[in-house]
């Protein structure tokens, strides 16, 4: 394989966790938008997320991606960054697109502890909020090249399934 990998998926789909298990399979370096776009703006996403609206981001994470060059490299995005259609054309350029579909059952699991954290949860009905970005963000996501199903698997039998899927 000789492009960029990026991930897309909800919040809570591991794209963190299972890229730097990729990006150690593949030997790239591994990158993360979230992390690129608080050092740029000084602050963390819950934070950035408090003083901007959601769509007020957007353009800072797709300044963020149109900082970046094609090279290999696993690069983890933002759940909403899939939101604007420049930034998939962004996607293409860097790579090979892979969803992280987890389902939204398993999702409110592995944010029912940190869902507080979450500034698109903040709500006292936090899993139809969840359910809801899920079936609006579906269809984006569905645009990648590669899909992925997660259920409760291993992170390194993630990875090695993604890394199955980028070779087919």
């Amino acid at each position: 394989m000789n492009s960029g990998v990026i991930l897309v998926g909800m919040m809570g789909s591991g794209k963190s966790t299972v890229g730097r298990a990729l990006a150690d399979l593949l030997d790239y370096p591994f990158q993360d938008t979230d992390m690129m776009l608080e050092h740029r703006l000084g602050r963390q996403i819950p934070q950035l997320c408090k003083l901007y609206a959601e769509t007020s981001l957007l353009p800072h994470e797709t300044s963020v991606l149109y900082s970046l060059e094609p090279e290999q490299r696993v690069l983890a995005t933002g759940g909403g960054i899939v939101l604007l259609d420049e930034n998939w054309v962004q996607f293409k350029r860097l790579g090979r697109v892979v969803f992280l579909d987890v389902p939204v059952e398993l999702l409110a699991q592995r944010l029912e502890v940190s869902n507080r954290k979450r500034p698109l949860l903040q709500t006292d009905n936090w899993t139809d909020k969840l359910r809801e970005l899920y079936e609006f963000r579906r269809p984006l996501y569905e645009k990648a090249d590669v899909r992925v199903v997660i259920d409760e698997q291993p992170i390194e039998y993630v990875a090695n399934k993604i890394y199955e899927a980028l070779q087919a």
